[in-house]
């Protein structure tokens, strides 16, 4: 049972998704912490309600100070033995050194089809360019902002109008599928990393195709 810490900074949608799936028996991983950086977030008391540890660690203090910032936030994982780390909205950067420690064993969820649409307004992005299909993807994290080796991905198709609220909420669902799933793939060693890319135990299916739009 490898021991998790989810990093937070507001209503912890995804981290509520990697609770309630590491609930179910026979789940390799126990969500063991949680750690917002901010005092006033929603997701502290939804992680309470569910039996969960959680720590405060504001980071506003700090500034610009990454590297004092995370001083305190390693000390906190190793003082409750965390293995893994999964960020659920976590609106801080990490110094390398931080990031170098932790690579390959920290996960993260991003709003679309990694390497298109990378950083801030990324349903926006995808509806400027006209995409037809959009998603979500897991990826480890690395010193670059969305660029880690991939994980997973989930596609949803989008619509014509489609407004970035609504695609957000539509990729929102696969978001709550595949973060579970990596982390399943991810405690149960079935993740290699190789340079770049990922070679993973999960398969895929004879039916896994997405077409949008589709032509009756």
């Amino acid at each position: 049972m490898r021991r998790v810490a989810i990093l937070i900074s507001g209503r912890g949608s995804n981290m509520s998704a990697l609770i309630e799936a590491a609930s179910a028996e026979g789940f390799p991983a126990e969500i063991a912490l949680v750690i917002s950086n901010r005092a006033d977030v929603p997701g502290l008391a939804n992680a309470a309600a569910n039996g969960i540890k959680t720590l405060v660690i504001e980071s506003k203090p700090f500034g610009k100070d990454r590297a004092g910032f995370e001083k305190l936030l390693t000390a906190a994982l190793d003082e409750h033995g965390i293995e893994l780390i999964c960020l659920a909205g976590f609106m801080r950067l990490f110094t390398a050194e931080f990031v170098q420690h932790w690579y390959g064993r920290m996960l993260n969820i991003h709003p679309s089809l990694l390497p298109s649409f990378p950083g801030l307004d990324p349903h926006g992005q995808a509806l400027r360019a006209g995409v037809k299909i959009s998603g979500a993807t897991v990826h480890f994290v690395i010193p670059e902002t969305d660029a880690g080796p991939i994980v997973m991905q989930g596609a949803v198709p989008v619509a014509t109008d489609d407004t970035p609220d609504t695609l957000a909420a539509r990729v929102l669902g696969v978001e709550h599928q595949i973060y579970p799933q990596a982390l399943h793939l991810l405690a149960t060693d079935g993740i290699e990393i190789d340079g770049a890319v990922t070679k993973t135990t999960a398969c895929i299916g004879s039916d896994d195709n997405l077409i949008a739009p589709t032509v009756i």
